[in-house]
């Protein structure tokens, strides 16, 4: 079968979200092909490159979400890969204005009217009238975009700003909407262009995602609209994975904006989400807390299914494999240095631990996540430095801070798995965290854990390792002496944590759970290529059910059956390829 897999700043480009578990997937299901179509969030990612593709993936296709160019084209391992082209939207003539001015403002209206009740965020509680005018809106902008070669330089202009001026200042608009000024729209017109340009791409023809037999968004938002419209003009089947919904992320990131910013962009995330939920023939989630999350944001239980993310284990074998080696008085905490991760609270209850335990140490490995994780990483390390002065054993002994700030790649943390390698227990102090990819990790190397009750972390653990409530040192504090003081404890739940990581979270499960959900959609789904005879009518059994067995052993003839034939003349009827062509190629 042929995927369309849509990803938004990940796979196929060296650094970004999702990119991992995307090229397992890929890798794992030799049996199918792939296109990729990704969507790149900075010119430096676009800088460091892809990472090695496998046969499996026929080509690539990129675009731009952060600059709105004009087409480029460039080079990449498959040859040369054209990045998709965003029209300027200025040549519109009076009828394309209009309808631009109708779609866009009926969009901001809806948006305006917040999908709720007053006082309630997001698409929780909307009603299917207004539901079904955020779609409309939303297909009548991509039709436009098709007609037009594109929607940046409208969605840019002065009159998006004053179609959202005009809904917000409407009767009936949410009393944050009304409170927007001028910088407000400004910001909301910019929010909406960017996450509305994948409707300016030139995807959505039948030798792009509409040659699929399924599209997979890998991420709600920006990477589900692709999906959304090729569902729309090809018909083709839609699967959603989301390891994290948008709208939480929304919350979390937006809370410097001000309320008309913050309230609008919400209800913009909700709608799309569950306009795509409403669309996708299934839906997967990462975990249990995303679910939840789903569910809230209008997705149909029915529809739904949880998919752990696939991990390789292979690189942690031998550390947990191998015997107890490391120091039974070291804590190890491991992950992307940022204020989420509380680290403050972390060094208080390390306080507690060495009133307690004397010899114990702490080790912090991880990178700071951009200025405001430098910023976070020099107040901790300012802080640490307070609580634990430098000590020395003797007088004659040169001192020593219990904490240490490390990164993966130094002289005495060369891999991840040394990191987990090197203490006895593995802390995970967050106070906002989706799936614990870090806790899993120390999981597959055997080690003991102490975490924060956040995100899934209680569904990951399940009984394997301590949880304490988010924010509170001391609570933190007595988990790790208890683990520091019980050899046989931290044994016991150090093999029970590795033995669950390696049932749930191995790269084998995920891969083999999409395997059967990429087969069950289409087992259900319609076949979408009618073939007709020389008077026009449909044709039964024009194409063999063997055109479509998967695998890359057939030759050209067989996959142009497969596909719907060979180009034809405009206007001229698809004739049947005789049974024999697809017989001989077997």
């Amino acid at each position: 079968m042929r995927i369309g897999l849509i990803a938004e700043g990940g796979y196929p480009y060296v650094s970004g979200d999702a990119r991992l578990w995307c090229d397992r997937l890929v890798r794992g299901l030799g049996q199918h092909e792939f296109d990729i179509y990704a969507l790149s969030r900075s010119e430096r990612q676009e800088d460091e490159g892809w990472v090695p593709l496998p046969p499996q993936v026929s080509r690539v296709r990129t675009a731009s979400l952060w600059t709105a160019e004009d087409d480029i084209w460039r080079g990449g391992p498959k040859g040369f890969v054209r990045r998709a082209g965003v029209g300027d939207g200025w040549g519109y003539g009076r009828r394309a204005r209009r309808r631009f001015a109708e779609h866009y403002g009926e969009l901001a209206a809806v948006l305006c009217a917040g999908g709720a009740r007053e006082g309630s965020e997001g698409a929780e509680g909307a009603s299917a009238t207004e539901a079904d005018r955020f779609a409309s809106a939303l297909y009548g902008l991509a039709e436009l975009a098709r007609d037009e070669g594109g929607l940046v330089g409208a969605l840019r202009s002065e009159n998006a700003v004053r179609a959202l001026e005009r809904a917000c200042r409407a009767p009936g608009a949410l009393r944050t909407a009304r409170e927007a000024r001028v910088p407000d729209l400004l910001t909301v017109a910019a929010q909406l262009e960017q996450a509305l340009r994948p409707l300016s791409l030139d995807w959505y023809e039948d030798d792009g995602l509409g040659a699929a037999d399924l599209c997979h968004a890998t991420s709600g938002g920006p990477a589900a609209l692709p999906a959304l419209l090729a569902h729309h003009f090809c018909d083709v089947p839609l699967l959603l994975t989301e390891y994290g919904v948008r709208l939480r992320t929304h919350y979390l990131a937006g809370a410097e904006s001000s309320p008309a910013v913050r309230a609008l962009l919400a209800a913009f995330h909700g709608r799309l989400a569950a306009e795509a939920y409403a669309r996708a023939a299934l839906v997967t989630a990462g975990n249990g807390h995303t679910r939840r999350w789903q569910e809230r944001c209008g997705a149909d239980r029915e529809k739904l299914r949880t998919v752990y993310p696939g991990m390789d284990a292979v690189r942690f074998a031998e550390v947990g494999e191998g015997p107890e080696c490391a120091d039974p008085d070291t804590l190890v905490w491991v992950g992307r240095v940022e204020p989420t991760k509380d680290l403050v609270s972390l060094l208080h209850a390390f306080a507690d631990v060495r009133k307690e335990e004397p010899k114990s140490r702490l080790r912090i490995v991880g990178a700071p996540c951009g200025p405001e994780g430098e910023a976070y990483l020099g107040h901790c390390r300012a802080l640490a430095a307070q609580l634990f002065p430098d000590e020395a054993e003797g007088p004659h002994r040169v001192g020593d801070n219990p904490v240490s700030f490390e990164e993966i790649g130094a002289p005495d943390v060369p891999t991840l798995a040394d990191a987990y390698a090197s203490g006895a227990v593995t802390v995970l102090s967050s106070v906002v965290e989706g799936f614990p990819i870090g806790l899993v990790e120390a999981m597959f190397c055997g080690r003991a854990t102490v975490s924060t009750d956040v995100g899934a972390v209680v569904e990951v653990i399940g009984g394997t390792g301590l949880v304490v409530p988010p924010r509170n040192p001391r609570a933190l504090a007595e988990a790790c002496v208890a683990l520091l003081r019980d050899d046989e404890r931290r044994a016991r739940l150090g093999a029970a944590a590795r033995a669950r990581a390696l049932e749930l979270f191995a790269v084998e499960q995920n891969v083999a759970a999409f395997h059967g959900i990429y087969l069950e959609i289409v087992s259900r789904t319609p076949v979408r290529r009618v073939v007709l005879d020389e008077s026009g009518d449909p044709l039964p059994f024009a194409v063999p059910a063997e055109a479509h067995v998967p695998g890359r052993w057939t030759d050209r003839t067989t996959r142009l059956v497969a596909r719907g034939g060979p180009p034809r003349t405009p206007g001229a009827p698809v004739r049947a390829t005789p049974f024999p062509a697809t017989e001989g190629a077997r």
